[in-house]
């Protein structure tokens, strides 16, 4: 008599993600926004690897508007504080690197070689300021926001702020073809540096399915 065949194994589920989870929780469920820093310095070399992490992030056009000024020096972080609102101004006083990320309302001037297959892209889409200045804040934006997390991925605390006097920093830093988007904080966080998690909204609350 012929044996009864075994039955077939189910497979192994794989799991929803793909990242592994000290790796979810140290960009996500575990970073924080420091108020305190230890006084390790955060050098160049860390600060260029986060930004060849996260250049890959997608925008549109391949457009890359987000520019980024490090204020390193006495008389630099002098002249940041004075434009920052006074609840920020201790902690950005006492961070071991503070990043200004603006952007570049110029940025169709780098799409013939972020775009060699449109070169005319520039031209075509972004000839008009308005549109530009609309573009370079969404993709800008979302640049920032890609910083952020690169920030994290280094195993540094940031802190991004956008409590400062925007046409201030802008005089400062800055010209009128760049707009200061937030002001980064950036270091290993220090004593008592989380306030309470704040909640955050549930899947059911946010998704939408049609």
């Amino acid at each position: 008599m012929t044996a009864a065949a075994e039955p077939a194994l189910a497979p192994h589920a794989q799991p929803a993600l793909a990242l592994a989870p000290h790796a979810q929780d140290l960009l996500f469920r575990e970073a924080r926004t420091a108020n305190t820093f230890t006084d390790e310095p955060v050098t160049d070399e860390q600060i260029q690897a986060v930004y060849d992490l996260i250049k890959y992030g997608p925008t549109a056009f391949n457009q890359s508007p987000l520019r980024v000024v490090l204020v390193r020096t006495p008389r630099g972080r002098e002249r940041l504080l004075k434009h920052m609102d006074e609840g920020n101004r201790a902690k950005t006083a006492t961070a071991p690197l503070v990043a200004i990320l603006a952007t570049d309302h110029e940025f169709h001037e780098e799409m013939p070689r972020l775009v060699p297959h449109a070169p005319d892209a520039g031209r075509t889409y972004f000839s008009e300021r308005a549109v530009r200045e609309q573009s370079a804040l969404l993709n800008g934006t979302l640049q920032a926001a890609y910083f952020i997390v690169g920030v994290r991925a280094a195993g540094l605390a940031a802190g991004p702020m956008t409590g400062y006097d925007a046409a201030g920093l802008r005089a400062e830093f800055l010209d009128d073809d760049h707009e200061p988007l937030m002001v980064v904080n950036i270091g290993r966080p220090g004593p008592d540096a989380w306030f309470p998690r704040s909640p955050r909204l549930p899947y059911d609350d946010v998704v939408t399915t049609v």
